[in-house]
C-alpha cells in the first residue's frame, strides 16, 4: 500500500552549503537521508516533496552547521498483511519465487505456489505444476496475498515479505483467467510457453 506522510524533523545546514538557498539545501539533505531507505514503522520510502523550512535556525557549540526546523511529505510503501497485490517473478529458485511488488521483493515459497506437486527445472528456470502443467518463471505477472512482514530499518535487503498464492483467483494473472473462464463452463486451452509466444510474434 502506498502513503502520503507529513513528517516534521530538524536538518542540519553545512556550512559549505550556507549561500544555497535554504529550502533547497535542506530538501537535499532530507532526501539524502530518507531516499531508497526502509523505516520499521512505515516501510519504504520512494521520494521526499513539498518540503518547508523554519527561517530561524539553531546554532550548537561546537558544530559549524545551524540546525532548522522542516516540514515535509514522504511517499512511502508498507507492506500490509492480507493485502493482495500484483508484481512480476523477478527471480526462480528450487524452494520459491521472489515477486516485485512495488519497490520491495517479496517471496513465495514452494509451498505457498499451488495445490500441486512442484517440480523446479533448473535449466529453463521455472517452476511447474505436475498435475496442472502451471508454470512459473522469471517474467510472469502474478497475484498474490501478503500473509508475513518482517521490515528491517535501512536498507531494503534485510527485510522480508511472505506471500501465499494458494488461494482461489491466485497465481500467475493467465491461470486466473483460466480459473475465471473454468467457473463460466468456457473451455480453457493449453499454456502457451513464452518463447511460443514470441515464435507468435
Amino acid at each position: 500500500m502506498y502513503k502520503l506522510l507529513h513528517m516534521n524533523d530538524v536538518v542540519r545546514i553545512p556550512p559549505e552549503k550556507f549561500g544555497s538557498p535554504l529550502e533547497q539545501v535542506a530538501a537535499e539533505v532530507l532526501r539524502s537521508t530518507f531516499e531508497g531507505v526502509v523505516m520499521r514503522e512505515f516501510g519504504a520510502v520512494l521520494a521526499v516533496f513539498n518540503v518547508q523550512v523554519s527561517n530561524v535556525g539553531k546554532i550548537l557549540a561546537g558544530d559549524g552547521g545551524i540546525f532548522h526546523r522542516t516540514s515535509f511529505s514522504l511517499l512511502v510503501y508498507t507492506p500490509m498483511i492480507q493485502e493482495v497485490v500484483d508484481g512480476e517473478v523477478v527471480e526462480v529458485t528450487d524452494f520459491g519465487v521472489f515477486v516485485r511488488i512495488g519497490p520491495m521483493d517479496g517471496l513465495v515459497h514452494v509451498s505457498q505456489i499451488i495445490d500441486d506437486f512442484i517440480t523446479y527445472d533448473a535449466k529453463r528456470g521455472a517452476l511447474i505444476g505436475k498435475e496442472s502443467q502451471r508454470v512459473l518463471e522469471k517474467g510472469v505477472s502474478v497475484r498474490a496475498r501478503i500473509i508475513t512482514v518482517s521490515l528491517s530499518g535501512g536498507a531494503s535487503r534485510g527485510s522480508k515479505i511472505g506471500m501465499t498464492m494458494r488461494q482461489p483467483y491466485l497465481g500467475a494473472l493467465s491461470w486466473i483467467d483460466d480459473d475465471v473462464k473454468k467457473s463460466r463452463g468456457e473451455k480453457v486451452g493449453p499454456q502457451p510457453r513464452k518463447d511460443d509466444k514470441k515464435a507468435e510474434k
